[in-house]
C-alpha cells in the first residue's frame, strides 16, 4: 500500500487580505455616516413642509365651507356635531382644537406667529414648529 502525502490546498484568506478589506470598509464608514446623518435632517424638514401643506389646505378648505349659505363657526360647546368651520383670526388659532380637528397633526408640532389671516380669499405666512427646533412656513387663510 502506497501512501502519498502531499501539499493540502489552501484555503482561505490571507491576512493582508483581511486587512485590506477592513481599511476599505472603515473608509466607506467614515464617509458614509456624515451623508445619512445629514439625509435625516433633510426627511425631517420634508416632513414638515408636507404638515405645512395640509394645514395650508385644510385652511383653504375651511375657508370655503365658511362660505356656505347658512354657515354655523364651532366652538367648544358644538365640536364637531353642528358647525360648518372653525373661526381663524390669527396663526395661532391653528394651535388650538380648530388645528387637531382640521388636520392630523405628528405630536410635538405647533404653529406660531401673530400674523393676522385675511377672511377676503387672500393668505397670510405662518410658522409650523418642529419638535427638534426646525422652522416651515405655510399660507394660511383666515376664515
Amino acid at each position: 500500500m502506497k501512501t502519498r502525502f502531499g501539499k493540502l490546498a489552501q484555503k482561505g484568506f490571507t491576512l493582508i487580505e483581511l486587512i485590506i478589506t477592513i481599511v476599505i470598509i472603515g473608509v466607506l464608514a467614515a464617509v458614509a455616516i456624515p451623508k445619512f446623518q445629514n439625509l435625516s435632517g433633510d426627511a425631517e424638514v420634508g416632513v414638515a413642509a408636507g404638515v405645512g401643506a395640509a394645514i395650508a389646505s385644510a385652511t383653504s378648505v375651511n375657508y370655503g365651507r365658511k362660505n356656505v349659505p347658512n354657515a354655523t363657526a364651532c366652538t367648544a360647546a358644538n365640536t364637531p356635531a353642528g358647525c360648518t368651520y372653525w373661526p381663524l383670526a390669527i396663526c395661532t388659532d391653528l394651535a388650538n382644537a380648530a388645528l387637531t380637528a382640521m388636520v392630523d397633526v405628528p405630536a410635538g408640532y405647533t404653529v406660531s406667529g401673530t400674523t393676522a389671516l385675511p377672511t377676503n380669499g387672500t393668505t397670510a405666512t405662518c410658522t409650523l414648529n418642529t419638535p427638534n427646533g426646525r422652522t416651515v412656513t405655510f399660507n394660511a387663510y383666515g376664515a
